[in-house]
């Protein structure tokens, strides 16, 4: 999702949401309606969310079953559905995360103001 905010979109690795989303170039968060997924307390429905805070991971892309597809927390109908609307590919998310760091991703997601990378239209 491209950002169509007139505020800075900077590069921050502490805005990599849990999900690999980049809090730092959403919309809602530039307009200051979201602290990000970080500080959101109020974020209880987020099941990938609680996981990476009970087992201490930063994000998903610190988790070994994002590999595999097997974790019902990512891989749940809801984030079907946002994926699907948004065409939003959080896994090619969490595959950068993995293979750039979360310093690359934020200043690579920051530099081009993007929420997310977007899931390629099947051939």
């Amino acid at each position: 999702m491209k950002n169509n905010t007139d505020a800075e979109i900077i590069a921050d690795s502490s805005l990599v949401a849990c999900c690999g989303l980049y809090c730092g170039a959403c919309r809602s968060f530039l307009k200051g309606k979201c602290k990000g997924c970080k500080n959101y307390e109020k974020a209880t429905w987020c099941k990938v969310r609680q996981c990476c805070q009970t087992n201490n991971y930063r994000s998903c892309a610190d988790c070994h079953k994002t590999e595999t597809d097997t974790c019902s927390k990512f891989n749940n109908p809801i984030s079907n559905v946002f994926e699907f609307l948004f065409k939003s590919d959080r896994h090619a998310c969490i595959a950068k995360i993995k293979e750039d760091g979360y310093e690359n991703f934020s200043i690579d997601m920051a530099k081009n103001k993007l929420q997310t990378i977007r899931k390629k239209k099947s051939q």
